[in-house]
């Protein structure tokens, strides 16, 4: 089986140390770098492990009988805006879904968003609430409806969302039994 293990660590901008500590259990730097160059077989459970330490699905990782096309950079863009080529061939990731998202889509600009945005939100369990506070979240209300907007303070089992844009409430929920805060945002340019 061949593996895109290298390229994917390399798109994530990430050393085989961080991807070993990464992993769960930890492992060493060189046995990814093993698991890389094939010198060492790639079980299920180390494709599924890695791709966990990368953040990414499983099917990245592994060449299917017809490569799939990729994005190579061109230039790296700094924060005062120069462009220069990579040191090295470097592939950018493109944006997969994973379990446990779920989908925003906007459909007029609002706040930060705009017209044709897709905001992918992950789901929360309520003891983990406290980690969505200062992040724009997605609340169930009754009858199918939702709330979106950003968790400003947690008191109890009541969250308070001030949704996007001027003028704007904050706005009460009552024990939700999920919330899914706001994690990727894919925009077209």
């Amino acid at each position: 089986m061949q593996s895109r293990i290298r390229e994917v660590r390399k798109a994530k901008g990430m050393t085989l140390a961080d991807v070993a500590a990464a992993c769960r259990p930890p492992t060493t730097a060189q046995t990814i770098g093993r698991l890389e160059t094939g010198t060492r077989t790639l079980s299920l459970d180390w494709v599924n492990r890695i791709a966990a330490a990368l953040g990414v699905d499983s099917a990245e990782l592994v060449r299917h009988g017809e490569d799939r096309p990729t994005l190579e950079v061109a230039a790296i863009l700094d924060g005062n805006g120069h462009a220069q080529a990579p040191r090295q061939p470097t592939i950018a990731l493109p944006p997969t879904p994973g379990a446990g998202l779920s989908g925003v889509r906007v459909t007029a600009g609002v706040g930060d968003y705009r017209s044709g945005d897709v905001v992918w939100c992950r789901h929360l369990a309520p003891a983990e609430f406290d980690r969505a506070l200062n992040r724009d979240v997605l609340v169930p209300r009754p009858a199918g409806r939702y709330l979106y907007g950003r968790l400003i303070q947690r008191e109890g089992g009541q969250l308070l969302i001030l949704p996007p844009g001027p003028g704007a409430r904050q706005q009460v929920v009552k024990d939700p039994a999920w919330l899914a805060v706001a994690e990727t945002l894919v925009r077209a340019l």
